[in-house]
């Protein structure tokens, strides 16, 4: 589980995609002081394994599924990619539940400065996940926790402060890039139990007047 507050950026060093899946290998010398053979990391948001430690680089490997629903197959060496290692139970939950378990992609519109280092980030989203998203509720973009600042005709909008615009790999998007999306978990749970509910009653005068009013 993370928490959706990068820790590091890393460096693509290399790409591998044949078939149907991939490897990657990543420089970060910051996550890999204490990276181990098996470790979960969020890279850009997707939940892999760290396999092949060498020194400050990690490999991983891409299921066919992971490269079916995120933009990691789209990496190039040299791209940046948003870091964070699985949550502690000793660490405090400073964004929200994030999984690494990438929805679907979204597509940047628009990065629009906002003066003393603001940015307004718009992002189009698929419309399958149009029910999980609510103003001023979290979603997770590239892995980084965000607040939803509006939802207008199939697009978000994200204030970002200067701290994340600097800290995240936001600064390098542009109108058209690809961003893995994960929607808030707890949506998905309450939408999955209020399916299997049984239906309310019709409110009536009789069953007003047996229910004492």
């Amino acid at each position: 589980m993370f928490t959706g507050i990068i820790e590091e950026l890393g460096t693509v060093e290399s790409i591998q995609t044949g078939g149907t899946s991939g490897r990657l290998r990543v420089r970060a010398p910051l996550v890999c002081a204490d990276l181990h053979e098996g470790d979960s990391i969020s890279v850009n948001g997707v939940c892999l394994t760290a396999v092949g430690l060498r020194g400050p680089s990690f490999d991983a490997d891409a299921s066919p599924e992971t490269l079916s629903r995120s933009s990691l197959g789209s990496l190039r060496p040299g791209g940046i990619v948003n870091l964070e290692r699985a949550l502690l139970p000793t660490s405090r939950l400073g964004g929200h539940i994030v999984q690494g378990h990438v929805d679907a992609t979204g597509e940047v519109v628009a990065a629009q400065p906002l003066g003393d280092g603001n940015w307004w980030l718009s992002v189009r989203y698929p419309a399958v996940l149009d029910r999980y998203l609510v103003l001023k509720g979290s979603i997770a973009v590239d892995g980084i926790s965000l607040t939803i600042a509006s939802i207008d005709g199939g697009v978000f909008g994200l204030a970002i402060i200067p701290h994340t615009w600097e800290q995240t790999n936001l600064r390098t998007r542009r109108p058209g890039d690809a961003v893995n999306l994960e929607t808030d978990i707890l949506a998905k749970y309450v939408e999955k139990l209020l399916a299997g509910a049984p239906a309310a009653p019709k409110l009536s005068v009789e069953r007003l007047i047996d229910m004492g009013y």
